[in-house]
């Protein structure tokens, strides 16, 4: 394995880490400080969409600067985050930082380093080995967030030992600057990468209308999924079952560790039935699971179907990055990654607020109905307009 790879893949443990208890404590923090679900709602809307704005930005310059500086930048943004979100506690103040920052509500492969990773990843892999090697990154970082998840469950230990529980808050931040420039160690070693050398005037040629329909249609696939961002799930449980923070800890872990074993079994899958194949015929299953948590009474029921939907969630994501990866150009690569990816950020920045209102109706579980169905429909349209468009591994050779 080439030491650039490895190092993307060590960066990547240290970003979820901090992302697998960020995300956890989010919610907790902003409750103990008195916001109630509908202003926890616009905290992680706001999150979301200045990662939406910050990764579009990124992936049109991308192409004109070298990656490993870009890089660098992103890691000092994720320290600076750590270090300002408990400075105020105003609501003006804390959407902000949420704008500007890199602490993002939701999982998976959103966030203004992703595109730039997946750019600088698929740069050093040949074709044959670029569905593994994202299954490896996004195997790797699903693991470091579930121990990252367990790491939230600090605030309960420490606040035992005489610390305030908003002091103990503030030092889960303060790990998360850390951890940022843990990161920003690991970049500075990369190699000066640009994707310019093969480019195009613009960042995306050839491939623009496949791009834009991808885009098009993962913008309804993150819509759906704002809904139940992993932020205010946990938001959910905490008011639904009275969950307590180490408790909620322990599930986000084995949610965690059950969409870390999926990958390699998505890239299995992918090699014998096709890509897009696999992101659809894993998700429709976690969609119902998912659907049907949110009518459950019990507790332990619908942990259980919150597991299952984990299992299978998240094999999409090692699939659907190889899948934009392989059916542009190189050059491309940077600015679909953006294009790809900033849609998604931007729809799911929305129904974040939503999901806040709706948190506080009669039926609480609808944001996970909303999210099922939604999530139902997208799939059958991948399926209907990309079956027949193939990845180069995918391609059958024409005989001599």
């Amino acid at each position: 394995m080439r030491s650039d790879v490895r190092l993307l893949y060590a960066a990547r443990a240290v970003r979820g880490f901090g992302d697998g208890f960020a995300i956890i404590i989010l919610p907790a923090y902003l409750t103990a400080i008195g916001f109630d679900s509908a202003r926890i709602g616009y905290v992680a809307a706001a999150s979301l969409l200045g990662t939406a704005l910050l990764t579009l930005a990124v992936g049109f310059i991308a192409p004109r600067h070298d990656l490993r500086n870009l890089l660098l930048g992103g890691a000092v943004l994720m320290a600076c985050t750590g270090a300002a979100f408990p400075l105020s506690e105003h609501i003006a103040v804390i959407a902000l930082v949420a704008f500007v920052g890199t602490i993002n509500p939701s999982t998976g492969d959103l966030g203004v380093l992703v595109p730039l990773e997946h750019a600088m990843l698929a740069h050093g892999v040949p074709d044959e080995a670029r569905t593994h090697a994202f299954a490896h990154y996004s195997l790797i970082g699903t693991f470091a967030m579930a121990a990252g998840a367990l790491a939230a469950a600090l605030p309960d230990f420490v606040t035992r030992a005489g610390i305030g529980e908003l002091g103990a808050f503030r030092l889960m931040f303060g790990l998360y600057a850390i951890l940022g420039l843990v990161s920003a160690a690991l970049y500075r070693r990369l190699p000066h990468v640009r994707m310019d050398e093969t480019r195009a005037s613009a960042p995306l040629g050839p491939s623009r209308g496949v791009v834009y329909k991808l885009a098009a249609l993962f913008s309804l696939d993150a819509f759906a999924g704002g809904f139940v961002v992993q932020s205010l799930l946990a938001l959910w449980l905490f008011e639904r079952f009275d969950l307590s923070l180490s408790a909620a800890s322990l599930f986000f872990f084995w949610s965690s560790v059950l969409s870390a074993f999926s990958y390699p079994v998505a890239a299995r899958l992918a090699r014998a039935i096709g890509l897009v194949n696999t992101m659809v015929f894993t998700h429709i299953p976690s969609s119902i699971f998912l659907i049907l948590a949110a009518f459950s009474q019990n507790l332990f029921l619908t942990l259980g179907l919150l597991l299952l939907r984990s299992a299978l969630s998240q094999m999409d994501v090692p699939t659907r990055t190889s899948y934009v990866m392989a059916v542009v150009t190189p050059a491309e690569r940077t600015a679909a990654a953006s294009v790809t990816a900033v849609p998604r950020s931007l729809a799911s920045s929305v129904s974040p607020a939503l999901t806040g209102i709706l948190l506080a109706t009669s039926f609480s579980g609808m944001p996970l109905v909303v999210c099922g169905v939604l999530k139902i429909v997208y799939d059958v349209a991948l399926l209907l307009s990309f079956r027949h468009i193939k990845p180069p591994e995918e391609k059958i050779a024409p005989a001599p």
